[in-house]
């Protein structure tokens, strides 16, 4: 009889322990799940972005413990709808653009700027076209979805005293505006690299303005969404320690990166290389605290946001202005040493 209980108190307590050992391993095993979860990350076809697709190429992210996939989304209508409903977590594009989310009701923060703008975006037309004042009565490829190149366009509409209304404006995204050009389809664009180049090779075809003439007012940030940012602070570190160490990367090996980078882009590395040396800035992590400043000495990045608030509300385009501290997050990028 007292071996009979023994038997049964040894199976009993074997039961149990299998049990334990089973949660434990799907809780382990959900940890696992959530700290490998996939964070996508959206951008266009635009040269100061091709450093986060060389990040993920090399493994930078998940150096540091992040798993990141870039997403080509070139809608800016189409990468806010992603983030609004959870498909993806962040967005690269311009200051302006995400100034404009936010104020519509997108929760959404900069977090990083990524790089400005010294040559590579610009008005492209037909030589007639030597000005902005030019574009009267003619047809203009333009995103007017948001954007660098439409809110560089209406602050120039404003700076001009002209109205969108003077020219018929065929609406698209800059990369598309830019070939529509070279196939003569409209007299100008507002594009960017690399359709500036292919835009001038085009008969009749001229740069009428770049953004070497409007320096600062054309910046890149990563943009994610406050949720994500709130739950999960380590893996933004990592982002950015991941954009960091690519940057390094084509300083340390140029060949490598550039090929890289070339491929995602679509052009020959040395093209690519010349563009991105010449025509951009890329923020490495000095740039980075000093862009951003700190909270009792703020840096540029809340003088264009602001600008892009009320240059979006007094265009009409917005109903809304949001303040450039809602939209703004400099926390990260000033903790990482």
């Amino acid at each position: 009889m007292e071996k009979e209980k023994r038997n049964i108190m040894f199976i009993g307590g074997y039961i149990i322990t299998f049990i334990l050992v089973i949660i434990g391993t799907l809780f382990i095993g959900n940890i696992s799940a959530n700290s490998s979860k996939t964070v996508k990350i959206a951008h266009s076809s635009w040269i100061g972005f091709y450093p986060l697709d060389l990040a993920e190429e090399k493994g930078f992210f998940k150096d540091y413990g992040v798993n990141v996939k870039i997403k080509d989304i070139e809608s800016k209508a189409d990468s806010k709808s992603a983030l609004a409903s959870g498909k993806i977590q962040g967005i690269a594009t311009s200051v302006d653009t995400n100034v404009l989310s936010a104020a519509s009701g997108l929760k959404i923060q900069n977090i990083l700027a990524l790089d400005t703008s010294t040559g590579a975006d610009g008005l492209v037309g037909i030589k007639s076209i030597k000005s902005f004042k030019d574009l009267k009565g003619k047809t203009v490829a333009l995103d007017t979805t948001g954007g660098a190149s439409y809110f560089w366009f209406n602050y120039m509409l404003q700076k001009n005293h002209m109205k969108l209304s003077q020219m018929k404006v065929d609406s698209m995204d800059s990369g598309a505006a830019g070939s529509a050009f070279v196939a003569k389809k409209v007299d100008a664009a507002m594009t960017w690299q690399p359709w500036l180049t292919k835009a001038e090779a085009r008969k009749n075809g001229h740069i009428v303005m770049s953004s070497k003439s409007s320096p600062g007012i054309i910046v890149d940030t990563l943009g994610l969404s406050t949720d994500f940012i709130k739950n999960h602070p380590n893996e933004v570190k990592g982002i950015i320690k991941g954009w960091y160490k690519a940057l390094s990367y084509i300083k340390s090996n140029p060949k490598s990166a550039y090929k890289i980078m070339s491929g995602k882009a679509g052009i020959k590395p040395k093209e690519l290389k010349k563009e991105m040396t010449t025509e951009i800035k890329l923020y490495d992590k000095n740039g980075n605290k000093k862009y951003f400043g700190t909270e009792k000495n703020k840096g540029q990045i809340y003088k264009i946001s602001k600008i892009a608030s009320n240059l979006w509300y007094t265009s009409k385009i917005s109903k809304n202005k949001i303040s450039a501290d809602k939209v703004t997050n400099p926390t990260f990028v000033n903790q990482i040493k």
